[in-house]
């Protein structure tokens, strides 16, 4: 077999400012989806103290509990080591992606705080299907 045939696991970072909505549900869903293919994680630049608890609501109708997670802090760490780093569509205040622009995808999801349920419905059922395209290799 070659080299080139052999499929590695790519990581993947998804960041937002608060790693309290899309960052949360988009790692939860590459979990559940890509565990061959893909090892998340996600961070936030100002972490919230918890995930937005209508994000846990959304989630828990796809059968994914974010009920005991936590949002985190992006470290540099978490930076070098992953293969492709996906922006969520915020800006990610005070992450500065200029010298990884290679490895920088922009989703340009719409932030989930302070929407009413349908909507946060919405952009979790966007993020879902981004997520399953990546795993696939469309993105």
């Amino acid at each position: 077999m070659l080299l080139s045939e052999v499929e590695t696991t790519k990581k993947i970072l998804f960041v937002c400012v608060e790693n309290a909505g899309r960052s949360q549900m988009a790692e939860a869903f590459a979990k559940a989806y890509g565990t061959t293919r893909i090892e998340a994680a996600s961070a936030g630049t100002m972490p919230s103290n918890e995930v937005n608890p209508i994000v846990v609501r959304v989630m828990q109708e796809k059968g994914i509990d974010l009920s005991v997670k936590k949002p985190k802090l992006i470290t540099n760490q978490m930076v070098q080591e992953a293969d492709v780093i996906i922006v969520m569509g915020c800006s990610a205040d005070g992450f500065c992606p200029a010298p990884l622009l290679d490895k920088v995808v922009d989703w340009g999801i719409e932030d989930p705080k302070g929407k009413p349920i349908e909507k946060v419905r919405e952009i979790r059922d966007e993020i879902e299907r981004k997520v399953r395209m990546l795993i696939d290799g469309s993105v």
